[in-house]
């Protein structure tokens, strides 16, 4: 019999103490993410803080690759929704850049400006706007707080057009949250304010996907035992719901490090990512 209790939530949702090394992080991220949008304005590819919305915080940046691009990915970050922003993981576009597509990274009001439901919204408005500069397919991934969020887009519900539903191909979620309930249990939750209704409306797991839906929930094998069993656990209902699920463990990877295959065109995550 394999019984389970979480007495202590706030450790079960930590990252950073639990990783050895993790307080290099978010800062790590900055100089690799200033090298790359410095080589892509080198090159005359890359519009950043473009507008989607009226808010301070409505803006994305979009990366180019040469020649026309194939279709569209938007990633979309982390940060508990209540911190950190677009500049921090222009390095991810990397590998789908060099793949031949556009990659547009938006941020978004943060909580408590913002309830998740308002985020939400947003981030349904900066894929609609990159929609609309780019043609053909998109594929939607996001880390943490961001797998939740693209995760919801393909969720009963969703805040997209039903046009820009329709070119969705596929959606990543890298160490999701699918089901926010259990952060009301949580410390953070006196910035999030998740109350049951909100965690109702606006979980994936509790939600039915988009019909014709695709989606790799994909987590690092050194994560938190939440963050792995909320990976499975949206990739195992919505199975059940119609979805193409998949649900992969990538080893010896740990909540920050998950991210890094998107990087690399030859990486399994980004060839998953964009595989037709």
């Amino acid at each position: 019999m394999l019984e389970r209790h979480i007495a202590d939530w706030d450790n079960a949702y930590t990252n950073g103490a639990n990783i050895a090394g993790g307080d290099r992080w978010p800062a790590a991220w900055v100089e690799p993410a200033n090298a790359f949008r410095d080589s892509l304005a080198a090159a005359g590819r890359q519009h950043l803080d473009i507008s989607y919305g009226e808010r301070a915080r409505n803006r994305l940046d979009l990366f180019l690759p040469e020649g026309k691009a194939k279709g569209l990915v938007v990633f979309v970050h982390g940060g508990y929704w209540m911190a950190l922003d677009k500049s921090y993981w222009s390095h991810l576009a990397k590998g789908s850049v060099d793949s031949g597509y556009a990659v547009a990274i938006p941020s978004y009001t943060l909580c408590p400006e913002a309830r998740i439901g308002d985020i939400v919204r947003e981030v349904g408005a900066a894929i609609g706007k990159a929609a609309t500069l780019i043609d053909g397919p998109i594929m939607l991934t996001g880390h943490s707080a961001g797998g939740h969020l693209v995760s919801r887009m393909a969720a009963s519900g969703s805040p997209l057009a039903s046009e820009v539903l329709a070119r969705i191909r596929h959606v990543v979620s890298l160490s999701g949250v699918h089901d926010l309930r259990p952060l009301m249990n949580t410390g953070m939750n006196k910035t999030l304010h998740i109350d049951e209704t909100e965690a109702l409306a606006e979980s994936p797991a509790l939600l039915r996907p988009v019909a014709g839906t695709r989606i790799t929930c994909w987590v690092g094998g050194g994560e938190r035992a939440e963050f792995l069993r909320q990976n499975d656990l949206l990739a195992n209902i919505w199975t059940g719901l119609g979805a193409t699920t998949s649900a992969v463990v990538e080893p010896d990877r740990h909540h920050f490090s998950v991210i890094d295959g998107l990087m690399d065109e030859r990486h399994p995550l980004t060839r998953v990512l964009l595989a037709e």
